[in-house]
């Protein structure tokens, strides 16, 4: 089979990466083989391409919002038949027996791995999966419509959460890439007013298409005061300016795995009036069936941009400039 490796992690991302031909894996016990159909492109992956995050695998496949069809399975492996669409997500494996499995804190997990960091992933035409990990898929959603579901429906939903917008709240977003115009749907769909930040003047025209009350300019004020706020743009200097536009009592959640560092808050000004700063850390199988059993009730406007397998750098370097207009996915013959 064809496989992306990250052979050399580094800002220039031709470099890093190399397309080998490689064995098909074979499924362990507890294990499906899934032939790939199409992977979503993340910025987590840039972060592992450019070597944001540290290397957890040597040459690791990356790759983790992947759609398939299941080919093979162990043994031991329960929930799915060949020939089942199949969805493969960032969460891979966590050990069910920590304080925090067992309060169902899994994404919090210390032993937790993950797809594409710790083993391979969708950059590639077959990929493993446990299981117990993987998803069944939403109808009405297209192999590549279906792929950003995975991590950028989910973790979109996850940061929702953790940013406790109260009934009918108004929501900021900064940054409107691949998460962040799920997540608008999805807090628009629950009666939310949404107001978007982010530098790219095409994610603006997207923004206000798909329904939100505003969309400025990097760097400009919301209208209005917020209730809470979501993060997804990696960029640690956009804190200070999202907590001063939270109302009192309100939440910003920061989306990504990777941030910039935040520099120096005033406390009257950034935390004051019971404002709140939260991180989000992956997600739990449960935030995964929530979000695409929301996605299978309430049709979600995914838009995507498709490239081939064979050009994955091209598609990380468009990420990396912000001229991706939604999710750029890759189609795997």
């Amino acid at each position: 089979m064809k496989a992306w490796r990250v052979v050399r992690p580094g800002r220039d991302i031709a470099a890093a990466l190399e397309l080998q031909d490689a064995p098909i894996p074979e499924p362990a016990s507890d294990e499906l083989l899934v032939r790939v159909r199409a992977c979503g492109v993340c910025r987590t992956d840039l972060h592992v391409v450019q070597g944001d995050l540290p290397v957890h695998r040597p040459q690791v496949v990356p790759g983790h919002e992947v759609v398939g069809e299941v080919t093979a399975m162990g043994g031991a492996a329960a929930g799915f038949h060949p020939g089942d669409r199949v969805g493969v997500a960032w969460l891979r494996n966590t050990c069910g027996q920590c304080r925090y499995c067992l309060r169902g804190a899994e994404n919090l997990c210390p032993y937790s791995t993950y797809t594409g960091w710790d083993a391979d992933g969708g950059y590639a035409q077959y990929v493993t999966v446990p299981a117990a990990y993987a998803y069944p898929l939403p109808a009405g959603y297209s192999d590549e419509q279906a792929a950003p579901l995975l991590c950028a429906g989910i973790i979109g939903y996850r940061a929702l959460r953790r940013a406790d917008l109260p009934a009918g709240g108004r929501l900021g977003i900064y940054g409107f890439g691949a998460s962040a115009h799920l997540t608008a749907q999805v807090a628009m769909a629950q009666g939310a007013t949404v107001h978007v930040v982010t530098r790219s003047a095409a994610a603006r025209t997207l923004a206000l298409r798909l329904g939100a009350a505003s969309a400025v300019e990097d760097h400009d004020s919301p209208p209005e005061k917020l209730d809470a706020s979501i993060l997804f743009a990696p960029v640690g200097t956009v804190v200070p300016e999202a907590l001063a536009a939270l109302d009192r009592g309100g939440t910003l959640a920061i989306a990504g795995i990777h941030l910039t560092d935040i520099p120096a808050l005033n406390y009257a000004e950034h935390l004051f009036q019971e404002r709140t700063l939260r991180s989000v850390t992956a997600n739990t199988r449960a935030d995964g069936h929530e979000f695409l059993g929301l996605a299978d009730r309430h049709r979600l406007d995914v838009s995507v941009t498709p490239y081939p397998l064979d050009q994955a750098p091209t598609a990380l370097r468009d990420l990396a400039d912000d001229r991706v207009n939604g999710v750029a996915v890759l189609r795997v013959p």
